[in-house]
Parts: C-alpha cells; structure tokens; sequence
C-alpha cells in the first residue's frame, strides 16, 4: 500500500519536471529568411542588437546601457507641462499614454473636460502625438453626456505641447554643444 502510493508520488513528480521542458519546445512557425537568418551566428548578433537575447557570461565592454527616463522626452515633458493645471488619472511613460481626471472650470459646474495624450513616437513631430478631449455636459438632475471632440480645442493643445517640446528640444541640443568640448593634446601645434 505504501509502496504504491510512492510510485504513485514519483510519477507525479516527474510529470511535473517533465511538462516546463515540453512546453518549451514550441509550435514550428515557418519564417522569413530575411527576418531571421539561418546561419546561426548572424541569427546569435541580430537576436542580440534588437535586445532579444541573454549573455551568460561577460557583456560587452563597449556598450554602456541606454536609460530613457521620461524626463529626457521633450515630448513627454511638454505635454505634462502644457496641461500641469489639470489632474492627471495616468501617465504611463512605458506604455506613451496620459489621461486627465475630469476637469471642472470655475465658470459651470455642469461642464467638465478630460484630456487622453498617446505618443507614437518620441521625435518632436506633428504626427508624433495623438490628442482627444472629452467634454461632459450635466443637467440639473446629474444626467451627463459625454462627446469626444475633434475641433479647435485639441489642434490647439498639439501646437502648444510641439512649441514647449521643441524648445525643450532646442535648450537639449544647446546645453549638449556646450558640453562638448574637444580634447586637444598639449604637443599639437
């Protein structure tokens, strides 16, 4: 009886060691010979410098790594900046996406306006950035209507957040050339 139920624990052990590995092993998917080269090494380097490998041991001394803090977008900055006034609910810098809390000015309190900024790129470019609004209008009995609006309101939320982005942009590449200073050897004439 003790035996059996032994054999019946190994069993179970072992189909649980086994079942990772199985999983592992995949579908077969024919690809793009172009996408992914067949000799193994260009594979190996192409895998490595789209970031989509491991190295074991050692890394490569002549690369440093790449940090990207949101700070460092001009777009990002810009756009917190522009609408600063108002609440935020997200701002997700992985994901390029800000969205406002509903915004009530001081004028009526049956209105309210909610703003949602998605970045496509990080580049300072018109078709960089994606802006909608949202506005509410309540009755006197709390019935509310949202509208998505395409108007004047958004275009000029995009110019505002492109000019501060491009300042930004400018101040970057300025304050850059100034750190930049050539090194020079004191036997060079």
């Amino acid at each position: 009886m003790i035996s059996l139920n032994l054999n019946k624990i190994k069993n179970f052990l072992l189909i649980i060691l086994v079942i990772p590995y199985l999983n592992s092993c995949g579908i077969y998917r024919p690809v793009d010979a172009k996408e992914y080269p067949p000799d193994p090494t260009k594979r190996i380097k192409k895998n490595m410098e789209e970031g989509r490998g491991i190295r074991l041991f050692g890394r490569d001394k002549n690369k440093g790594g790449v940090f990207d803090f949101a700070s460092s977008n001009s777009l990002w900055r810009a756009s917190l900046d522009t609408i600063n006034f108002m609440p935020l609910l997200t701002a997700d810098y992985g994901g390029g996406i800000i969205v406002t809390d509903w915004f009530t000015g001081a004028e009526d309190e049956n209105k309210a306006i909610k703003i949602s900024i998605q970045f496509l790129s990080n580049e300072v470019r018109a078709d960089a950035l994606t802006i909608k609004v949202f506005k509410k209008n309540c009755d006197t009995n709390k019935n509310c209507k949202i509208t998505n609006t395409e108007g004047e309101l958004n275009s000029e939320l995009k110019l505002a957040i492109l000019k501060k982005a491009a300042k930004y942009e400018n101040t970057k590449t300025k304050k850059n050339k100034k750190d930049y200073q050539p090194v020079t050897s004191k036997n060079s004439k």
